[in-house]
């Protein structure tokens, strides 16, 4: 599989799709061309409503690429990384549309905090999560005003905590991650069809005004993802954290 993002409509339902060769993992270029999609569809008003999804059946996404933090030489360099999943998150949270996560498979790192974002999310009985952050050095700075905002703080607690260790997707949906699970592809690809359809039919201002109330008191985040981003980018810097990158 080559790296790749892509947008596509049906009917009033906008995709965002991506994927990548290493687990579904996000390069910066990715990042980018996600935001970049997102800001597109979010200006076509044709489109209700979306759906973020990627490739494959293995993993939903492998989180920040590994492969890019271990070129990190500069604050500047690894700022501007960790600035992708920030952006990215800032661009979900000032959405007037909906956005459902059609998750297939495993969730790792700051794609826990993408799907957090996301107002609604399905996934396969199978899609496990993790956040491996602690780990490899670093910590989940960025994603954790999303993360503890779904979940709550105690299950932020022990989902960081317990680095190497996967969740259940039945876990997931206990802690009001997921929002319900499917057994089969088939079926979660019906269930995203059918939530799409629902949440796209509602009147528009309607829907515009309750997202904004659901994201009350967030427009700090502007500033408070950056500085966050800048936390973790001092931390993959460290002389210890490249040597666990190194290793893997």
């Amino acid at each position: 599989m080559e790296a790749f993002v892509k947008q596509y409509t049906q009917g009033a339902i906008g995709f965002i799709e991506f994927g990548h060769p290493a687990g579904n993992s996000l390069p910066s270029v990715l990042l980018k061309e996600l935001d970049e999609v997102l800001a597109d569809l979010a200006q076509n008003d044709a489109v209700r409503v979306l759906v973020l999804q990627s490739a494959g059946a293995r993993a939903f996404c492998g989180g920040a690429s590994l492969s890019e933090m271990k070129t990190f030489r500069s604050l500047e360099q690894a700022t501007a990384f960790f600035m992708g999943f920030a952006n990215l998150i800032n661009r979900i949270r000032e959405l007037d549309k909906f956005i459902i996560a059609r998750v297939q498979g495993k969730v790792v790192g700051g794609a826990v905090g993408l799907v957090a974002a996301c107002d609604y999310a399905l996934a396969l009985e199978t899609a496990q999560v993790k956040l491996s952050e602690l780990s490899i050095g670093i910590g989940p700075y960025v994603i954790e005003p999303a993360v503890t905002r779904k979940i709550g703080l105690t299950a932020f607690r022990q989902l960081s905590l317990d680095a190497h260790q996967w969740k259940s997707a039945q876990w997931a949906q206990a802690q009001g991650l997921y929002n319900a699970l499917c057994q089969k592809e088939e079926d979660l690809d019906a269930a995203v069809k059918q939530t799409a359809l629902r949440l796209g039919s509602y009147a528009q201002k309607a829907t515009t005004t309750l997202r904004a109330l659901h994201w009350k008191e967030t427009a700090h985040w502007k500033t408070l993802l950056p500085e966050n981003a800048e936390i973790t980018a001092r931390l993959a810097l460290e002389d210890e954290t490249q040597e666990i990158l190194k290793k893997l």
